[in-house]
C-alpha cells in the first residue's frame, strides 16, 4: 500500500471538499433544482459547519493556544471576512449565493452604475469569483490545520465543508445562468476555485506545521471566525428566504449529524 505524504493527503481532501463546488455548479446550471431544495441543503450545511466549528475547531484552538489566542483569532477572522464581504458587496457580489433573480438584478445595477457596461460586467464576474474564494479558502485551510495533530483528516470537517460547498455551487450557478453567464464561464470558474481549495488545504498543513501551538491556535480560530461570519451573512439568510420556518429545524438536523460524526471519528 502506497504511503502518501501528509501534505499530499491534506491537498487531496481539500480538493474533495472543493469538488462539491463544481458538482453543485454543474447540477445547478444544467438542471432546474427547486429553490426550496437548495435552501434546505444550505440550511443543513450551515448546521454541519456550526457543529464542526463548535466541537472541533474552537475546542482544538483553545487547547493549543488558550483563550487569548483563540478569542483574538476568532473575532479577527470574522472582522476580516466582514470587511472583505462588505467591499465585495459594493462591487457586485452581494448575492453570489443566491439562486433566484438577485444576481441578474445585481449585475444590471452594477452595469448601470458604471460608464461602460462591459467593464461593469467584468467587474461583477471578478467579484463573484473573489467572493467564492473568500468563502472557500478559510474552510479549506481548516482541513489542513485539522491534520496537524496526528496526520489524520477530520471526517466531520470534510463532510461539513463539502455540504456547505454543494449548495453554494448550486445556488450560485443557477443565479449565474439567469444572469446570462455561459456554461464555460461558470464551470471554469468553479473548477478553478475547487483547485484553489485543494491548494489552500495543502497550505494549511504545510505552512503551519512548523509554527508554535499559539500561532496554529490563532490561525484555526481565524478560519473558524471567518466561516461563522460567512454562515451568518450568506448561507442562513439565503436558506431562510426560501425555506422560512423550516430553516431552523433543518439546521439543527445538520448540526446533529456533524456532532455524531465528530464523536464517531473521535
Amino acid at each position: 500500500m502506497i504511503d502518501f505524504p501528509t501534505w499530499a493527503v491534506a491537498g487531496f481532501w481539500g480538493l474533495v471538499s472543493g469538488s462539491a463546488l463544481l458538482l453543485g455548479a454543474a447540477v445547478g446550471y444544467f438542471s432546474h433544482v427547486p429553490q426550496r431544495l437548495i435552501a434546505a441543503v444550505m440550511a443543513f450545511g450551515s448546521g454541519v459547519l456550526i457543529s464542526t466549528l463548535s466541537f472541533e475547531l474552537m475546542e482544538e484552538a483553545y487547547e493549543k493556544g488558550g483563550f487569548d489566542s483563540t478569542a483574538i483569532g476568532f473575532v479577527g477572522g470574522a472582522a476580516v471576512y466582514t470587511l472583505a464581504n462588505w467591499l465585495l458587496a459594493r462591487h457586485g457580489a452581494k448575492h453570489r449565493k443566491r439562486s433566484g433573480k438577485h444576481q441578474s438584478q445585481e449585475r444590471t445595477a452594477v452595469q448601470q452604475g458604471q460608464k461602460e457596461a462591459s467593464t461593469a460586467g467584468d467587474d461583477n464576474g471578478m467579484a463573484l469569483a473573489i467572493g467564492a474564494l473568500l468563502d472557500g479558502i478559510p474552510e479549506s485551510i481548516v482541513i489542513g490545520l485539522s491534520m496537524l495533530a496526528g496526520g489524520g483528516v477530520s471526517v466531520a470537517a470534510v463532510v461539513a465543508i463539502f455540504m456547505s460547498n454543494l449548495p453554494e455551487g448550486l445556488s450560485s450557478a443557477a443565479g449565474m445562468r439567469k444572469a446570462g453567464r455561459t456554461p464555460t464561464y461558470v464551470l471554469s470558474l468553479w473548477a478553478g476555485i475547487a483547485l484553489i481549495s485543494g491548494l489552500a488545504s495543502l497550505a494549511g498543513y504545510s505552512l503551519f506545521s512548523g509554527f508554535s501551538a499559539e500561532v496554529v491556535a490563532a490561525t484555526t480560530a481565524i478560519a473558524a471566525g471567518a466561516v461563522l461570519a460567512m454562515i451568518a451573512d450568506t448561507m442562513i439568510p439565503e436558506a431562510f428566504e426560501v425555506a422560512h420556518n423550516f430553516t431552523g429545524l433543518i439546521t439543527v438536523v445538520g448540526f446533529l449529524v456533524s456532532f455524531v460524526l465528530s464523536k464517531i471519528g473521535g
